[in-house]
């Protein structure tokens, strides 16, 4: 699908704008989409591994909240 985007690149920067109170560059947008998407990757694959070390068959949130620290520490710039 030429032209479809995966997220508003405005929107992306208008956030980013209001809570860093400084200007964003032409494609710091797309890095900081790029970040995310490694991040929720990496999320998901460490509670998957929690999970299955649980004994669940799927992951939960509970997985989810034991993996957050330790994938926010790995992200953390």
């Amino acid at each position: 699908m030429p032209g479809h985007k995966l997220y508003p690149r405005a929107t992306v920067k208008k956030i980013v704008k209001a809570h860093s109170n400084c200007s964003v560059s032409k494609n710091a947008d797309v890095m900081i989409f790029l970040d995310y998407m490694l991040f929720m990757q990496n999320l998901v694959k460490e509670a998957s591994i929690e999970a299955k070390k649980g004994g669940e068959r799927g992951i939960t949130a509970r997985s989810v909240k034991k993996v957050t620290a330790d994938s926010l520490a790995k992200f953390k710039g």
